[in-house]
């Protein structure tokens, strides 16, 4: 007689969310249950653009993103299509949503603290804004912005150091 046990399938990676192999859903009865019934889908790229914008309005936060992406970024603000999800790498499952956040922060300002602050904002700003559980949030802190380092003086001639 066969073993008639069923078979689980095993994960092939590990994963920071409750992934599925399913879009992002969630229903919504505002109004009754049968008079307007239907599934909304969220995209990773908007949770993405959520986690961004709420990121760069925490006080500390100079840009989003490491070099490259920066260099990129500024050719893209050139010619006017800014990406607000820079810097930003989420990772969404069925209902929960894991979030890597890379961020040159503003000299002299509590790295710790800024970082911090960064990811009360983004999970705040997903949770309310997207309506999902907030597995996790790394923050990177890739660079240190002084003051000055960018300014423009390209009118005036640099000053020798030696006479």
């Amino acid at each position: 007689m066969a073993d008639t046990k069923p078979t689980v399938p095993t994960p092939t990676s590990t994963s920071r969310v409750d992934k599925v192999a399913t879009p992002v859903t969630t229903t919504s009865s505002a109004v009754t249950a049968s008079a307007a019934t239907g599934k909304t889908v969220i995209a990773d790229s908007v949770i993405s653009k959520v986690a961004g914008i709420a990121a760069r309005e925490v006080p500390g936060v100079y840009a989003l993103g490491g070099g490259a992406a920066r260099a990129f970024g500024a050719i893209r603000d050139v010619i006017g299509s800014t990406d607000l999800s820079q810097g930003v790498r989420v990772e969404v499952g069925e209902t929960q949503v894991a979030a890597d956040v890379t961020i040159v922060v503003e000299y002299p300002v509590p790295m710790n603290s800024v970082a911090e602050q960064v990811r009360v904002a983004v999970a705040q700003a997903i949770t309310e804004l997207v309506g999902m559980e907030v597995a996790e949030i790394n923050v990177a802190i890739n660079d240190v912005h002084i003051p000055g380092d960018d300014d423009d003086n390209d009118d005036q001639p640099a000053e020798s150091r030696v006479s």
